[in-house]
Order: structure tokens, then sequence, then C-alpha cells
């Protein structure tokens, strides 16, 4: 098979919030559960999905998160390059920011998700209006999301 070129289709937005909602229901049972087990790792778990989601080579991901995988949508390079752990970590830092600040005890508990919060409105404000539905992330990392046919 080819690598998608920067051409391919724009992904659905509807399409992306799912991904994006099953994506951080994943992150927060990380945090969540094993949090209860291991409160410090709980939140570090949860951080690493979000950072590394795009880059993992696990055959049931598929260099992309499962809620991507799920709805056939593909973040990738406008380079052509395949995606990997970097530019994962470069895509999705913004999101993660505030989940890595909540594990800083008491004063990252509350600005964790006051961070979290201001990331989460400037990346959907940039997905609803960029034309090829870019948001902060994707800027940093030179990569868009697309629809696949799997």
């Amino acid at each position: 098979s080819t690598a998608p070129t920067s051409s391919a289709t724009k992904a659905d937005q509807a399409k992306r919030f799912i991904a994006a909602l099953i994506d951080n229901l994943i992150a927060f049972a990380l945090s969540f559960l094993v949090g209860l087990a291991i409160p410090f790792v709980g939140g570090i778990l949860g951080a690493a999905y979000i950072l590394l989601k795009n880059g993992l080579e696990l055959d049931f991901m598929d260099k992309r998160s499962i809620g991507k995988k799920l709805m056939k949508l593909r973040p990738v390079r406008l380079d052509g390059a395949a995606m990997d752990i970097n530019t994962s970590i470069m895509r999705n830092w913004p999101l993660a920011l505030g989940s890595i600040i909540s594990i800083i005890p008491l004063l990252g508990w509350v600005l964790g998700p006051l961070v979290a919060l201001v990331f989460v409105v400037i990346e959907l404000v940039l997905v609803l209006t960029d034309a090829e539905g870019r948001r902060l992330g994707d800027k940093f990392a030179n990569t868009k999301v697309i629809e696949v046919a799997s």
C-alpha cells in the first residue's frame, strides 16, 4: 500500500469528535483506574497514551489512536513520511499538558484542568475553522487527519 498524500480527504468533524471522545475515555480510564491502585502512575499512563497514541507500532492500532482506528481516520505527516513516536508527541503535547501538570500534588490538581480546558478550546476552534481541519498540534507536527477506508 502507498502512504496517503497530503491531498487526501479532510476528516469529518463529527468522526474526529467521536474519535477524540473514545481516546479521552481510554486516557481517563488509564488515569483513574490505575490511579486508584497506584495514584501517581495512573496520571502518567493517561498522559502517555495521549502523547504516544498516533505513533505506536502496535498491529491493532496501526500507528493511530484506537478512536481514530474505530472511526476510520488517520493522522498523516504532510511530508509523506510515516507517523512515528516523535511526531505523535509533537502533535499531542497540547492535549496532554493538562494531564501532565495535574500529576503535581495540590497545585497541579487546580492548574492541570484549567490548562487542559484552554488547550481543548483552542484545538476545537482550530479544527472547526481551519480549512484543512488542522489543530495547533497538527501545525506543530506538520500533520493533518484524513479519512481512510479501514
